[in-house]
């Protein structure tokens, strides 16, 4: 099968070539790839910056969104049958969804929304998830609320937002000025333009922040948050939670102990409840957000859709931070 596969680590494109197709597990279901985002996080496994969480031992096909068929099942699967249309997050050393097919355990599938193109869809599952367990699972966002949700015109953003006001929080986010219109008509409260304002300057007394930026602006973030209030970030410093929830080696937890010190300290004296998020693919939760999306609470933000030839192009376009919502690739 076609496929576009990371043959040593670095920031070099990717090889398009012919890859055997991938062997189905006995709980898992083969997809017939239809589309599969791109996102930033790919630029980021392609160029060996998550070596210590994900070693993944080239050569590797790289992908981490994908909508399809189901072609195949496993004799242990019960929840698909062959022909279902779906949409997954594969688990970590399990991906590559930048191919015609891919191998996905059941637990991380789910039916597509009904009412959404596979385009769309593709473009869901990673940032979905990665909003879903931060304002959900991870600090139980609630009504009346106030959440600040860094780069709004974001993939994960964009999302963010619309799931918060769903909540019944109040929304705060950063964008530059062309994408103010955007980030409002996704429900954003307020608004603050990242080359005019500086947000720490605006925000006091907010109950979340969903940190997606580097590790200075998390801890200007801290700042915003009331006491007892949550922070959870996305991007950095992992901390020795998150490497014992991955069964990190000894080593390597020391090392995220020490790339958090600071934050933590921050964190702890200002009576703000930090922690890092690595998103995990869960079917269930993308059942529940294929409701929300059928019922028109949460509408995708595609910003580009390229074809499957064109996955080295569509990479570059998501680095260079350009994109307003989602990149994806249409493989089918």
């Amino acid at each position: 099968m076609k496929a576009f596969i990371v043959d040593r680590y670095g920031k070099k494109p990717l090889r398009a070539g012919d890859v055997p197709e991938p062997e189905l597990r006995d709980d898992e279901v083969l997809i017939q790839v239809h589309a599969a985002a791109v996102n930033l996080f790919d630029a980021k496994v392609r160029n060996g910056e998550v070596k210590l969480i994900l070693p993944y031992r080239t050569p590797f096909v790289l992908g981490h969104d994908v909508a399809g068929v189901v072609v195949r099942v496993g004799p242990r699967v019960s929840q698909f049958k062959v022909g279902d249309e779906v949409y997954a997050r594969p688990r970590d050393l399990r991906i590559g969804t930048f191919a015609e097919l891919v191998a996905v355990h059941e637990d991380t599938v789910a039916l597509k929304p009904r009412n959404i193109s596979m385009e769309e869809a593709a473009s869901i599952p990673l940032i979905g998830l990665t909003a879903w367990q931060a304002l959900v699972e991870r600090t139980r966002l609630r009504k009346g609320q106030k959440v600040f949700i860094q780069a709004g015109s974001g993939g994960v953003g964009t999302f963010a937002i619309q799931l918060a006001k769903h909540l019944g929080a109040t929304v705060a986010t950063t964008t530059s000025t062309a994408n103010i219109a955007l980030v409002k008509s996704l429900g954003a409260d307020v608004v603050i333009d990242y080359k005019k304002e500086a947000f720490e300057e605006q925000l006091r007394d907010y109950d979340v922040v969903l940190n997606s930026q580097d590790e200075k602006t998390l801890k200007k973030s801290l700042g915003v948050v009331k006491p007892d209030g949550h922070v959870v970030s996305i991007t950095s410093p992992p901390d020795l939670q998150f490497g014992k929830d991955v069964k990190a080696p000894w080593l390597v937890r020391q090392v995220f102990r020490a790339l958090g010190f600071s934050v933590r300290r921050q964190a702890q004296r200002l009576r703000v409840n930090y922690s890092f998020l690595f998103m995990k693919g869960n079917g269930s939760q993308l059942r529940q957000i294929a409701q929300l999306i059928e019922s028109g609470a949460i509408r995708p933000v595609v910003d580009k859709v390229f074809p499957f030839e064109a996955t080295n192009e569509a990479l570059a376009y998501v680095e260079s931070g350009r994109a307003k919502g989602k990149v994806v690739i249409k493989v089918r």
